[in-house]
């Protein structure tokens, strides 16, 4: 049986991961150096390389486990707020209800969309394999658990949807393509922007699956 990591190395591996995150938001990962990860964390370059291999390693590490908690915290805001679609009281309120929490993630993690800003503007210099992962657990993920959930009411009759797939990839740019306008977060919009952008991607995804 794998034993745990001591307290003192988890705290390390801790802190290395979330100087990692600053730095690789901030420089980007071509401009990131471990040298620089590591006097943001406050350790050495060698302690660095006890735990990660390289900084390859290290970015995948810490952007696929961003991605993973942005998924998490998506899934159960569907969760959340689907259990009001059950009721069928007034479906309208309850999209717009979601569509204004779920663009608030921005806010919620900001150093995850500066990794995604960094992923955009750097494109081909980053480990194709380490975007092809982020797709699959993130954004691929999200849309998974959101075409499920559209499923099922589809078949309550909330909605008129044959395939719930495109229904939750048009809801994701509709409500969450706001974060394009934003660039994942790095203008700010305000309460009236957003609002506006959330009332029109409801509207016009009712127009698309409203019931008939």
């Amino acid at each position: 049986m794998r034993k745990p990591p001591r307290k003192g190395l988890l705290e390390k591996r801790q802190a290395i991961e979330r100087g990692a995150r600053t730095v690789f938001g901030r420089e980007g990962y071509t401009g990131a150096s471990v040298d620089a990860i590591a006097a943001e964390a406050g350790v050495s370059t060698r302690t660095i390389y006890n735990h990660f291999t390289d900084k390859e390693e290290l970015f995948r590490e810490v952007f696929l486990a961003s991605a993973a908690s942005v998924t998490a915290d998506s899934t159960d805001l569907f969760a959340r707020h689907f259990r009001h679609f059950a009721r069928a009281v007034d479906v309208e309120a309850d999209l717009l209800a979601l569509g204004r929490e779920w663009v608030g993630q921005n806010s919620k993690h900001p150093e995850h969309f500066a990794l995604v800003r960094q992923i955009i503007t750097e494109g081909p210099r980053m480990p194709a394999d380490v975007i092809e992962e982020w797709q699959r657990v993130g954004p691929q993920a999200v849309r998974a658990d959101l075409a499920e959930r559209l499923r099922e009411l589809a078949d309550q009759g909330l909605f008129d949807i044959d395939d719930a797939d495109a229904a939750a990839r048009h809801l994701s740019l509709l409500i969450g393509g706001i974060t394009l306008e934003s660039f994942f977060g790095a203008v700010r919009l305000s309460a009236a922007q957003v609002e506006k952008f959330v009332a029109s991607g409801v509207w016009a995804f009712l127009k698309l699956y409203g019931p008939s």
